[in-house]
């Protein structure tokens, strides 16, 4: 028997928790109805200071269901969302589950060709964003698209009072476009809820687009039954109820959000907190002022609120369920974090192909370090999962040696939209090969070294970005950093280190390099720094050595 069947990682659970878990709903839908049924009158969303209640929120969803149906949506039917933190986003996530269909969730971010492409992949069919996006974006693509139904709104929409971070906002609807808010009132109260057929576990919840940071971004598949596990396994594993309150931290249209903010809530029962975009400043005042819990995200993002102007001046004593993944996270980090806020950091890991987090720091444990790498652990297998780490064979690896992480569990993908060969090599047998490296430690504890193709090899010997990164973290100046290989005619590769600062702090290249040199190998620390104000990253906060080693070339 491999060591990986007797699960060691499950010594680390926690008295009184359990070791496997089942879904109580067929699907999130249903979840939501249970939800409404129990706290129609409670807050399930905070727009800076506005809330809407459950109750509120179910009649909104029944109403533009109704109105998508009118317009020719169909059971089936996929329905792209690109917004920021704001209610509609959650509106027409439950509206498109209320019509039958699926929620494409797109990044606000992208450009022309990008928008085109996942609005071409997943053949959407109705496209709801803001309206500046609309006029700067979408209205030039969705012509070569299957989009027929064509929704706007604004980020002033669904509020009392427009705060002053939205001081610069103004409505600009195109007459080609529909309005959301007149799309709810045309229908509201019209009908209960429109007749479509029941969702299943199986059925798709979302397409999620992955990252794209190895390659084309694909449609991952995630069904009721992933999205309610995953949603199951924040609640349980950070002993999650009606009482706490999220604050919207990751981007709702990343996996993070979509499970971490809204699915849990609308499970739970728990108001989010939304501010629009992430203004650090504007964040540590909310999460203050409503009393927030509980919140995930980038450890980029926790990064600019200890480096907040106003961070010093915040009580944030109740905000104690933390958890950050997307990004490696350097010890040094934590520390701060903890000695400042008082609270300490839960390190998770999951892909958008496992639903969000297939392995968590339980509550309460505080992260390994592992001697040999410096890498932080990501924690253990949650519920139900199994994790291995093989090697180049395909083989299972002993404990403490570096392979590939695949991943088995409920949260994990049925497949991408529309590609069953990515799908066969991505996921064969439902084991998801994650790309990601790294290793088991004889206690069950799983380290994340990095992904396989960010490995460098100088004169023959493997150097991990992370460990680096590791190091020129525990400087006193260095606010962010992202280390990559670059040619050389010597060695073959030599490491590179991109480097952003502190505000109002000072370090030289000699100074860095001298600092890691006294703490690695010699053939680990970078022999090249070179100082930015911002590392390029993704819209979830995962920096993109991509795009630095691209500038090499």
């Amino acid at each position: 028997m491999s060591v990986y069947d007797q699960r060691p990682w499950l010594k680390h659970y926690g008295e009184g928790r359990p070791r496997e878990i089942e879904v109580e709903h067929p699907s999130m839908l249903a979840a939501f109805d249970r939800t409404v049924a129990r706290f129609a009158d409670k807050p399930a969303i905070v727009y800076f200071d506005t809330p809407i209640s459950f109750g509120e929120l179910d009649e909104l969803t029944d109403a533009l269901a109704g109105g998508l149906r009118s317009e020719g949506f169909a059971a089936g039917d996929r329905l792209a969302v690109c917004l920021q933190n704001v209610p509609q986003f959650l509106i027409a996530m439950l509206a498109t589950w209320k019509a039958g269909g699926i929620m494409v969730s797109v990044s606000p971010m992208l450009k022309h060709r990008e928008l085109a492409a996942q609005l071409t992949d997943s053949g959407a069919r109705a496209l709801i964003t803001f309206e500046s996006l609309w006029r700067e974006v979408a209205r030039d693509v969705v012509g070569e698209t299957e989009v027929a139904i064509r929704i706007t709104t604004s980020e002033l929409d669904f509020l009392d009072q427009p705060p002053a971070q939205l001081a610069g906002s103004r409505r600009d609807r195109d007459p080609e476009t529909l309005d959301l808010v007149e799309l709810i009132d045309a229908h509201r109260g019209v009908e209960r809820r429109p007749a479509s057929p029941p969702l299943t576990l199986g059925d798709v919840a979302f397409l999620t687009y992955t990252s794209g940071t190895t390659g084309p971004s694909k449609g991952a598949m995630n069904t009721h039954g992933n999205v309610l596990f995953t949603a199951s396994v924040y609640r349980e594993w950070f002993e999650l109820d009606e009482h706490d309150v999220v604050f919207a931290l990751a981007p709702l249209f990343h996996i993070t959000g979509l499970i971490g903010h809204l699915s849990v809530a609308t499970l739970v029962g728990m108001p989010v907190v939304m501010n629009h975009r992430f203004d650090p400043d504007g964040s540590l005042e909310l999460i203050e002022r409503h009393g927030a819990t509980f919140t995930i995200g980038a450890i980029t993002a926790f990064i600019a609120l200890m480096n907040a102007g106003s961070a010093s001046d915040r009580d944030l004593t109740r905000l104690t369920k933390i958890a950050s993944g997307g990004a490696p996270i350097a010890p040094a980090t934590l520390e701060a974090w903890e000695t400042r806020f008082g609270a300490y950091i839960h390190n998770i890991y999951g892909l958008t192909e496992t639903t969000s987090p297939s392995h968590w720091v339980p509550l309460g444990k505080r992260a390994p370090v592992d001697p040999d790498s410096g890498a932080l652990s990501v924690g253990v297998p949650v519920f139900n999962t199994d994790v291995r780490v093989v090697g180049d064979d395909g083989d299972d690896l002993p404990p403490g040696e570096i392979g590939e992480f695949v991943t088995s569990g409920p949260q994990v993908v049925p497949g991408y939209w529309n590609k069953p060969e990515e799908t066969e090599h991505a996921i064969p047998g439902g084991a998801l090969h994650t790309g990601d490296v790294g290793l088991m430690d004889a206690d069950g504890w799983f380290y994340l070294v990095d992904r396989k193709k960010d490995q460098i090899n100088v004169s023959g010997y493997k150097v991990w970005p992370r460990d680096v990164e590791d190091a020129l973290y525990g400087h006193s100046a260095v606010r962010e950093v992202a280390v990559v290989g670059v040619p050389d005619d010597y060695r073959g590769e030599t490491v590179k280190a991109f480097v952003s600062l502190k505000p109002g702090e000072s370090a030289t290249s000699d100074e860095l390099i001298a600092f890691c040199k006294q703490r690695m190998a010699a053939y680990k620390y970078p022999r090249q720094i070179e100082f930015v104000d911002e590392l390029p990253k993704t819209a979830s906060g995962k920096v993109l050595r991509r795009e630095l080693r691209d500038r090499q070339s």
